[in-house]
């Protein structure tokens, strides 16, 4: 393996080793209960589980089919789980949490919740909050991304602290990533851009749209107010939340208040190698007016201007 790759899978390991330490899984019992890990484990996988059978839970628990026929023997004697036979195939059995089991699973959940409060009560708001996000984009990371929703995704337009830096930040690291873009000299553009918007903010000629995912920032639009017209700003979209849909509701919540605002038009600068950016901005009205060439971010690069008539897309 590349030495890069070594030394990051040494500092999961080390990570691995540090929290196992911490939760004290290492020990024979869970939690100070009766239950080892691994029937711990099953126990809840089947408790959460519609229609759960062994062979669907060894494959999710990548359990050794033996080894978990043992401990459903087990949970089975201890009165804790039953099974029912399937109404579409007598042949198969559904597992399921008996009353006792219901009642074990609660005070195990219990004990859980009580662990982790004295282990993160005595940390700032703003750790506690970096340990979820965190957590959740290494879930996120590790898991099919493709079930990502946009129902999953948060959208607010009061500007916070660090805003503007951090979308400053994407785009920077996604346009010299995807486009080659000379970085300092476009994010001094994008920066410039933010400074004169936060030195002139007013919310009642300015809007800022937010996309975040568990109260991290993955998407942004904005709407400027010069008089009749109007000037969309700073559309960006992550790459992992991209064809959600949240890109094309971004843009309808953006022209749908330029409509509501009252202004004539509403224009966007762009530039020619955004093929993406440009086919959802002409499929939603806007036509190209103007362009330059700009040879300051990437060569043979041409800036695009594009204008949507608000008094004719009503």
């Amino acid at each position: 393996m590349h030495s890069t790759l070594n030394e990051e899978v040494a500092t999961i390991r080390k990570f691995n080793r540090f929290y196992t330490n911490v939760l004290g899984l290492l020990n024979q019992d869970i939690l100070k209960s009766e239950f080892s890990l691994s029937e711990a484990r099953v126990l809840h996988e089947i408790q959460k589980s519609e229609n759960c059978t062994s062979k669907s839970l060894a494959e999710l628990l990548s359990m050794d089919p033996g080894y978990l026929s043992r401990i459903l023997k087990k949970l089975q004697e201890d009165g804790l789980v039953d099974k029912k036979p399937s109404s579409e195939d007598g042949r198969s059995h559904y597992l399921y949490c008996t009353e006792k089991g219901e009642e074990k699973i609660a005070e195990l959940n219990a004990r859980s919740d009580e662990q982790l409060y004295q282990l993160v009560k005595s940390l700032s708001e703003e750790d506690r909050i970096k340990i979820v996000q965190n957590v959740v984009s290494l879930e996120h990371i590790l898991t099919d991304r493709q079930n990502l929703k946009l129902e999953d995704i948060t959208i607010r337009n009061h500007v916070r602290p660090g805003d503007a830096s951090y979308i400053t930040y994407m785009h920077a690291r996604i346009y010299s990533k995807e486009y080659n873009y000379n970085t300092p000299v476009f994010e001094g553009y994008v920066a410039q851009s933010f400074h004169d918007f936060l030195m002139n903010y007013d919310p009642n000629k300015y809007k800022l749209w937010i996309a975040e995912h568990n109260n991290e920032i993955v998407g942004s639009i904005a709407i400027l107010d010069y008089g009749d017209r109007a000037q969309l700003r700073w559309f960006l979209l992550h790459p992992d939340y991209r064809g959600i849909g949240l890109g094309k509701h971004l843009l309808n919540d953006a022209i749908g208040f330029c409509k509501q605002k009252g202004f004539k038009t509403v224009y966007l600068e762009t530039t020619n190698d955004l093929d993406q950016a440009i086919s959802m901005y002409t499929k939603a009205g806007f036509v190209k007016v103007a362009e330059k060439e700009n040879d300051s971010w990437k060569d043979n690069l041409t800036e695009l201007k594009f204008e949507l008539n608000l008094e004719d897309s009503e």
